[in-house]
């Protein structure tokens, strides 16, 4: 159980490296579309925020250009105060207002050193808390983000102990299915499906990618298939979606980094 539930303390780690070594995005020159998810966990990492918030602030930020243009909000600012607001809803006390403020700024306007107490600080300081109440009203108030998450580390327990202790840890299906999880936050298609759904998807992505069979069951066979016990509702078509989803989240990441 502990190999399991160390995942999200080393998704934790992982996005954090992934930052340090990711070639900087000068997110104010490009033009390209989809950068600000980017922009999200980049922000998140060093911020070292929970993987829950950073996924939490995605889903807000996702949730908010559902209802509304973007072409009439400042996509960066909207991120910046997701981050903050993520940080309230999943009680996360190491999410500090100024530090947002100035990891945000800092992260937009590369070498740029943070912040003084002056009038710009002040000002997206209040930018940013009048984004927040723009976000909570344009979400009518609902600030109930359910996360997969907490459906994948129930998952990934039932199937370590249902392919043996020799087959789970022979390849790191728990670490993979948790990036595919991380990772699918960068796409608003993340919000076409249920929670419950997306954690059968990543962790079928995880198997797939090393080959793993599930005793005792028949891919032939939808009824037969591993996660029918724990979603009855969810399809090969569902699993197929999803995993389309977020290979194309992958894909289009490369685009958004070649120069």
């Amino acid at each position: 159980m502990k190999n399991v539930l160390d995942v999200m303390s080393l998704q934790q780690h992982v996005e954090t490296s992934k930052a340090q070594n990711m070639k900087p995005i000068d997110y104010r020159k490009s033009t390209k579309p989809g950068l600000v998810p980017l922009y999200i966990f980049e922000c998140a990492a060093k911020l070292k925020m929970k993987p829950l918030t950073a996924a939490c602030a995605a889903i807000v930020y996702h949730r908010f250009f559902k209802e509304v243009k973007p072409a009439d909000y400042d996509e960066f600012l909207i991120a910046a105060s997701s981050l903050y607001l993520a940080g309230k809803i999943k009680d996360d006390d190491t999410v500090k207002i100024r530090d947002v403020i100035n990891v945000a700024y800092s992260t937009l306007n590369r070498g740029s050193a943070p912040l003084d107490l002056n009038d710009e600080y002040w000002a997206m300081r209040d930018a940013i808390v009048q984004a927040e109440l723009l976000i909570t009203r344009t979400l009518s108030f609902d600030l109930n983000i359910e996360l997969a998450h907490k459906y994948l580390l129930y998952y990934m327990k039932t199937l370590q102990d249902w392919v043996g202790a020799d087959v789970w840890n022979s390849v790191p299906i728990a670490k993979t299915a948790a990036s595919y999880l991380q990772d699918f936050h960068h796409s608003p298609n993340i919000l076409k499906y249920k929670p419950t759904h997306v954690a059968i998807g990543c962790l079928s992505l995880a198997l797939q990618t090393y080959g793993v069979q599930v005793p005792l069951t028949d891919e032939s066979d939808e009824a037969c298939m591993w996660y029918k016990p724990l979603v009855k509702d969810f399809t090969r078509e569902n699993q197929w979606e999803i995993i389309e989803d977020v290979i194309e989240v992958y894909k289009h990441e490369a685009s958004l980094k070649a120069t």
